[in-house]
């Protein structure tokens, strides 16, 4: 009857009566099987621990540790290492695990890779959220005996922390030996860059960037002593045609005086002269002066010969007076004097060469300033550069070191057993209640289908809207049927219920014959 029509709540009702017993009989009868099953499968029994992780001693402000892994990351990577054949062998050997099974070796390390279990800790948002990973995992091992299972997860257990610690050691020492090879390298480039910069400054002293304004200053500088040293010079000029002028005259009125009287100058008229030029000569310079110093000089050694001559005896008239033919004092002393100037004027003129060719040398070195300060700004800032990646370098190997040596004092990340393995009591499979639970779940799936598949293949009419349905015409009246069981398997309806017979449409014939097996007559 199923499909022939859209059904009701009472329609579905009535068939669940029905066939009530091909849903119940099957749900009985599976959980007994189930659990009759589950006392025919080997005993398992899973011993586990819980593996904290334990955060660094020493905060991350000051030691910042090298191995940022993620604990997921590294617990999988870890799981892999020490799950391989090398590491499981051992223990399958040792423990004498799946003897019982007779498999071979293969086989027996791919069922212990199955039989352990790491799984982390599901931690709340704040732990995440400061640490950033889980607060620790669990690891368990089944096996057929408790013991066994006991012993073997420890086993496990200890292998994960002892590769926990080889790890971060490893990668933390690996860290520092790289960066010590990165920062040799970058020791060299830096002491390159440093000879490199060294020789541009020998090369351009005096041309670099920050000299320009002692370069001006100096400049300046230079230009007034130029400036003082040109009008010493024209001085020393001047004085010295003026003193070669008296010259000439004084040695014209000597060679005239040679000529009229042959009687040498006295001593007297020689320290006039001599008082006469050292006036000159005080007018013009200081007392500390040269030329006035040797003046004064000569002037006490005249005075000196002329208290010598008073003191001496007078001479003898018998004899004759000798005649001096040698220059005058006041000639002499002038000539010393010209002489001094000629040598001044020498320095002089040497000094103003000299300070033009210092000015020029400043001058050609501010010219320079321009392109060797684009050059020197080059030129350091590929030494700054390597100077930053260098002290970068030195500051990520000393906080390496710190982490390695930390890691090696076990002052850093660590595990921590916080439940040691337990010693199972009962098995973890099979578990006889959720495999009777799953045989009363398949019973009713198998009852179900059953009476599902029964109404299916079921083409009896049972009441008016069936009738009505399948004929396309209003029924006029039902007749209840009285007696045994029919041939369909309805049983005797009480009295009062209804149930279909006979029918008749509105014409009041009856329907063919078909129509009244169809409709159980």
């Amino acid at each position: 009857m199923l499909g022939h029509r859209e059904l009701s709540g009472e329609d579905y009702a009535a068939m669940l009566r029905r066939r009530v017993w091909w849903i119940v009989v099957p749900a009985l009868i599976a959980p007994l099987i189930g659990y009759l099953i589950s006392l025919k499968l080997p005993n398992r029994f899973t011993s586990q621990t819980l593996v904290l992780v334990e955060q660094p001693k020493v905060p991350d402000s000051f030691v910042k540790p090298v191995v940022g892994e993620d604990l997921n990351e590294r617990l999988a990577t870890m799981k892999e290492q020490i799950l391989s054949r090398t590491r499981l062998q051992p223990i399958i050997e040792r423990f004498g695990l799946f003897k019982e099974e007779n498999v071979p070796v293969e086989e027996a390390v791919e069922l212990m890779r199955k039989a352990v279990v790491v799984s982390p800790v599901k931690a709340d948002f704040g732990w995440r959220e400061e640490h950033q990973g889980v607060p620790g995992f669990y690891i368990s091992f089944s096996d057929s005996d408790a013991r066994r299972a006991q012993q073997v997860c420890a086993e496990i257990t200890s292998m994960f922390m002892e590769e926990n610690l080889h790890v971060r050691e490893q990668r933390a020492q690996g860290t520092t030996d790289f960066l010590k090879k990165q920062l040799e390298e970058a020791k060299a480039k830096l002491d390159e860059q440093d000879a490199k910069l060294a020789e541009f400054q020998k090369k351009y002293i005096g041309t670099l960037p920050g000299q320009e304004q002692s370069n001006f200053n100096m400049l300046q500088t230079l230009n007034t002593q130029l400036d003082a040293t040109t009008q010493a010079l024209s001085r020393l000029q001047q004085d010295r045609t003026y003193l070669e002028t008296m010259l000439n005259q004084q040695v014209a009125s000597w060679k005239s005086s040679q000529t009229t009287n042959s009687s040498p100058d006295t001593l007297e008229q020689q320290l006039a002269a001599a008082q006469s030029q050292l006036l000159s000569l005080e007018s013009k310079y200081t007392d500390t002066h040269p030329d006035v110093i040797k003046a004064k000089a000569n002037i006490a050694m005249l005075k000196k010969k002329i208290e010598d001559q008073e003191q001496a005896p007078p001479p003898d008239p018998s004899k004759p007076i000798p005649t001096n033919r040698s220059e005058p004092a006041a000639i002499q002393q002038m000539r010393a004097q010209l002489r001094s100037m000629d040598l001044s004027i020498q320095e002089k003129t040497k000094a103003q060469a000299r300070l033009q060719k210092d000015i020029g040398l400043y001058q050609s070195r501010i010219e320079l300033t321009p392109g060797v300060e684009e050059q020197y700004k080059a030129l350091t800032r590929d030494y700054q550069t390597a100077l930053n990646f260098y002290n970068d370098l030195l500051n990520k190997k000393n906080q390496s070191e710190m982490a390695t040596d930390l890691e090696r004092r076990q002052q850093g990340e660590q595990f921590r057993v916080m439940d040691p393995p337990n010693l199972p009591e009962k098995p973890s499979f099979p578990n006889r209640p959720l495999f009777a639970a799953g045989g009363l779940g398949s019973g009713l799936i198998i009852g179900l289908g059953i009476a599902l598949m029964m109404e299916l293949k079921d083409r009896a009419i049972r009441t008016e809207r069936d009738i009505e349905h399948f004929l396309e015409l209003p029924t006029l009246a039902l007749m209840p049927v009285l007696g045994a069981e029919n041939g369909n398997g309805d049983k005797q309806r009480r009295p009062g219920q209804p149930s279909v017979g006979r029918f008749w449409n509105r014409r009041g014939a009856a329907k063919d014959k078909k129509s009244r097996q169809a409709v159980g007559a």
